[in-house]
């Protein structure tokens, strides 16, 4: 049992050096952009029907560092201010997928491979599903209240370089904190206690569809943000998990959970909501399918390719500085300040 739970401890810490430079890189990042986009310039772009509202609520998606309240109440307030449905679904596809984040961190675990492809899959995750709702559902809804919190909140006077770090570095860490560190908990799990290949030798029939079915049964009725589930994903791929599996699970769970479902049928209705998982599942199946084509015909199976190494001593500082930044900003959360 000793020896069991110093390797937990081996593997947590190694994920953590592995991709906490990255990660801080991409708060910082995050931090930063927050300081030019608003919700408010977002709606202004999406307040037109039609194609190209689609396109640019998914552009803006993918990198986007939304505020701490959230993909759906954000998604609501860019309804009530005249977005089209399908601009709105379209961005709750794209957004939660990946940021600025996610793909430093997916680089870092995953390879460039993964960090090109995942933003890509949704980039079109975002066009095929916004563009599905406009051709099939157009119908008028309740409107939902708009956005309120602090980062849409204009009229607060704060210097914008010190608004834009404190997202970064403790809104951003207090929204995804814990789960990330759930996540690398997870990771470590199975990294020390699922065998070599145990997907290698029970989940390959039907060329990975068992395991893309499995792991997008997984991915859907639960929540996993976009950089938590990336650690995830690569202890499974080491375990013998086909990459286009693999990337099921990053495109399904952090874009679906049973709350933003239930909250989708409840506000935009029925139809709205089961276009926008049925997008959810046509795009995953396809993009692991592609996945899975470029490794095998392509790169010839090699899975694994991480991203540029740092030197021991400096992932081992990022890494205690990324603990320090996740442990303060979950213990000192800014949305529990602003409840009070």
């Amino acid at each position: 049992m000793q020896n069991y739970i110093q390797m937990l401890i081996m593997k947590f810490w190694a994920t953590m050096t592995e991709m906490s430079p990255y990660l801080l890189f991409g708060f910082l990042v995050a931090g930063l952009l927050s300081m030019f986009i608003s919700a408010k310039t977002v709606e202004r772009h999406l307040g037109r029907r039609g194609f190209w509202s689609v396109l640019k609520a998914s552009l803006f998606g993918v990198p986007l560092p939304l505020c701490s309240c959230g993909v759906i109440p954000v998604s609501m307030s860019l309804y009530k201010h005249g977005a089209s449905r399908g601009a709105v679904i379209s961005f709750l596809l794209s957004t939660p997928q990946t940021g600025v984040d996610s793909i430093l961190v997916t680089y870092s675990l995953l390879g460039p491979v993964f960090a090109i492809f995942r933003p890509i899959a949704a980039l079109l995750t975002g066009l095929f599903g916004g563009t599905l709702v406009n051709a099939f559902d157009q119908n008028p809804a309740e409107l939902n209240q708009p956005c309120t919190d602090d980062c849409c909140n204009k009229t607060k006077k704060e210097n914008r370089l010190l608004r834009s770090l404190r997202y970064g570095f403790l809104v951003l860490p207090a929204d995804i904190g814990k789960a990330m560190l759930l996540g690398l908990v997870i990771a470590a799990v199975i990294s020390a206690t699922i065998p070599d290949d145990f997907f290698a030798v029970y989940l390959t029939a039907g060329g990975g569809l068992l395991a893309m079915v499995i792991m997008m049964a997984v991915g859907i009725p639960m929540y996993v943000c976009a950089t938590a589930s990336v650690p995830i994903a690569a202890a499974l791929i080491e375990k013998g998990l086909d990459p286009g599996a693999a990337m099921v699970f990053l495109m399904t769970g952090p874009a679906t959970n049973a709350a933003a479902f239930t909250t989708l049928w409840s506000i935009l209705g029925k139809k709205t909501a089961l276009l926008y998982l049925l997008s959810v599942v046509v795009c995953a199946f396809a993009a692991g399918f592609a996945l899975d084509l470029i490794y095998r015909g392509v790169l010839k199976n090699a899975v694994h390719v991480h991203g540029w190494m740092m030197p021991a001593w400096f992932g081992n500082l990022s890494a205690i500085v990324l603990l320090a930044v996740l442990v303060w900003a979950i213990l000192h959360n800014p949305h529990k300040k602003s409840d009070d």
